[in-house]
């Protein structure tokens, strides 16, 4: 049986140039809506990986992210956004993408056809077997992601994948394949819409989870999060009272003196 790629079959509206701003926005979201649906029934996949991430995690690993063009830049961004959210190093979560860092704004020619490169990239890291690698390719083809999955797998280094296509080269590949089938684009071929926002959603999933499972999250509160600005700094006061419920200048107080929202709450004495 042949490979095929949803992801790239043509779309099911005609005549896009055509359609009134009003239809074109009206038809693009309502292909949106189909992808938490898609998502929903890739949960017990989802689950089984953060199951494996979280125990590596806990035995010293760390958790990494390879991708190509869209993919890649959405691996980064959930990575980048780890440290301030939660409070781990930089280096707990990592994002690469096939061209480097060049490629997170301007596409590098052919980055992604090097099935080498990806393991180049990862042994910069000092990749072990405590580690996870998550390969993520909407078309479950891109040979940078396959090829460093395998040379994960040929150092039994823990591998999953995040393909938008059924069945996929990737997936195959990977110890935990998550397949969120979101069909034909509104734009045929273009993986950066619903396929991206699936993608971008099981990403958010598996890092969230993840940190609620390592200890990172209190309630419901980013306890850990860094106080980088001053939004967040009014954030962490309003969590204190709250947790506390004590008043704002006790709250800034303890703020002041403690340094992030946990030792703030930990540290308190009525």
């Amino acid at each position: 049986m042949s490979f095929i790629k949803t992801t790239e079959q043509s779309s099911k509206y005609e005549h896009l140039e055509k359609m009134p701003i009003a239809d074109l926005l009206r038809n693009i979201n309502n292909e949106d809506k189909t992808v938490p649906l898609a998502v929903e029934k890739a949960l017990p996949q989802i689950e089984k990986l953060v199951e494996r991430i979280v125990e590596k995690m806990k035995d010293g690993g760390r958790l990494f992210y390879i991708g190509a063009g869209t993919s890649g830049r959405l691996g980064i961004v959930d990575a980048s956004e780890c440290p301030p959210t939660f409070g781990v190093p930089f280096d707990l979560v990592i994002g690469i993408i096939a061209g480097g860092d060049t490629a997170i704004r301007k596409a590098v020619e052919f980055a992604e056809d090097d099935r080498e490169q990806a393991w180049k990239d990862l042994q910069e890291w000092d990749i072990n077997e405590k580690d996870v690698v998550i390969g993520i390719a909407a078309s479950g083809t891109t040979p940078y992601v396959i090829g460093g999955l395998q040379k994960c797998i040929e150092n039994r280094i823990t591998t999953g994948s995040i393909s938008c296509n059924a069945e996929s080269p990737l997936s195959k590949t990977s110890d935990f394949p998550i397949d969120v089938v979101v069909g034909p684009e509104f734009v045929t071929g273009s993986s950066r819409m619903k396929a991206g926002t699936a993608q971008k959603l099981v990403l958010n999933m598996i890092s969230t989870s993840t940190m609620i499972q390592l200890g990172r999250v209190k309630g419901n509160k980013m306890v850990d999060m860094q106080l980088s600005n001053h939004k967040l700094v009014g954030r962490a006061v309003r969590m204190i009272m709250e947790e506390l419920s004590i008043s704002e200048s006790e709250a800034e107080s303890l703020l002041e003196k403690y340094k992030n929202v946990r030792n703030s709450i930990d540290n308190y004495k009525k």
